[in-house]
């Protein structure tokens, strides 16, 4: 297909048709942005996870958060919560569970941002590019009409080049769909290992949070040894 031809489609859709190049560069780049904000999230996480429960491990609570907080990570988000939590309720870990699946859930929605726009992408154009044939059969048919009310010999040639046409925008319609559903179906599918991974690694820092050595605070004994007593000489009498 040529460039003059492209230019001649577009002329024909008129507004449907421009509105299915709409959709199909607002799927592309939603589908885009979704792929750099996934992109590594799963490594980055599953790094923080190893540091911190290798804190975790040895009882390092402080060290444990400050990593978490070092790092841009999605389970970053996670870790802290339960820090803070731990450390509102003085370290007896009660409801740490609870605020930790809270932001798990708060990150989940941050994960799936816009791609509800990929979802309405893909169900809607095939409708409105089915809306686009439907609107230029009628015309051709109302053409058809126009021309034997003035005396023409109504022939099916200028009617079958009009709905040729007219299919273009079903055709465009179908092509964007396969495209944001493509998109969203892959995302959907790394989306949720990622969740099964948070939720696991959420799940493993209640429990080792839970189980932490604790170790005692060392003290240092301040008592000074007993100073000898030098016996004084006794006055003379």
């Amino acid at each position: 297909m040529s460039l003059s031809d492209i230019l001649h489609y577009l002329r024909i859709g008129g507004f449907t048709l421009a509105f299915l190049l709409f959709a199909s560069v607002v799927a592309l780049g939603v589908a885009i942005e979704r792929l750099i904000a996934l992109w590594g999230v799963s490594e980055r996480s599953r790094a923080l996870g190893d540091t911190v429960h290798k804190h975790l491990l040895r009882g390092d609570v402080t060290a444990a958060r400050t990593a978490s907080e070092r790092s841009d990570a999605a389970v970053a988000d996670i870790f802290l919560a339960g820090f803070d939590r731990f450390e509102r309720t003085r370290g007896t870990c009660d409801g740490v569970d609870a605020a930790v699946e809270r932001e798990r859930a708060q990150v989940g929605l941050r994960l799936r941002r816009n791609l509800w726009l990929l979802a309405t992408i893909g169900s809607l154009t095939p409708f409105v590019g089915l809306f686009g044939t439907v609107a230029g059969i009628m015309k051709s048919f109302k053409d058809l009409g126009l021309d034997v009310a003035a005396g023409g010999t109504g022939g099916t040639g200028a009617v079958m080049t009009g709905i040729s046409e007219a299919l273009v925008a079903t055709a465009v319609g179908i092509l964007v769909a396969v495209q944001a559903m493509a998109f969203y179906n892959y995302s959907q599918a790394r989306l949720s290992r990622v969740l099964v991974e948070l939720r696991l690694m959420g799940d493993e820092f209640v429990e080792l949070l839970r189980e932490r050595p604790v170790n005692a605070p060392a003290t240092t004994s301040t008592a000074a040894a007993p100073a000898s007593v030098e016996a004084r000489p006794q006055p003379e009498a």
